[in-house]
């Protein structure tokens, strides 16, 4: 829907806001609730690091782009580089990091991450905010 709109009109920035809220709480939930018990097992650690890892990339990419001029062509270059480096986390997380991870876990894990996910989402999104920080690249 961000991709139809044009320049730095209303309904940009408030689909945008929308998604910082959606993608910030959704990936502090999701680690706190899956990704700290995967963290745990060594079986499981290393693909779980490099999930809060994608996490963390995708928050600096929401950041400076909420620093940013929206009404700048520049701008949606940026947000297509996000939105490519969200749908590749997608596909690792669905096709590989939660199969390997359903294969450790109990079902009372299971719903217990599943209660902590769904409550832990709820505040974080209520909490969640544009936080406008520019990624800048060192030249060295």
């Amino acid at each position: 829907m961000i991709e139809a709109t044009d320049g730095p009109s209303d309904e940009r920035h408030a689909l945008f806001e929308e998604l910082v809220r959606e993608l910030k709480s959704h990936a502090a939930a999701e680690e706190q609730a899956l990704w700290s018990a995967v963290l745990r097992n060594p079986q499981t650690t290393e693909f779980a690091r490099h999930a809060v890892a994608e996490h963390k990339d995708i928050d600096k990419m929401l950041d400076d782009l909420a620093a940013r001029d929206m009404g700048k062509p520049k701008w949606m270059e940026r947000f297509a580089d996000l939105k490519e480096e969200y749908l590749h986390h997608i596909r690792e997380e669905e096709q590989e990091q939660f199969t390997q991870s359903a294969a450790i876990l109990s079902d009372a894990d299971r719903r217990h991450m599943r209660s902590v996910f769904e409550r832990r989402k709820k505040e974080e999104k209520a909490s969640a905010a544009l936080t406008p920080k520019l990624k800048i690249k060192s030249i060295a």
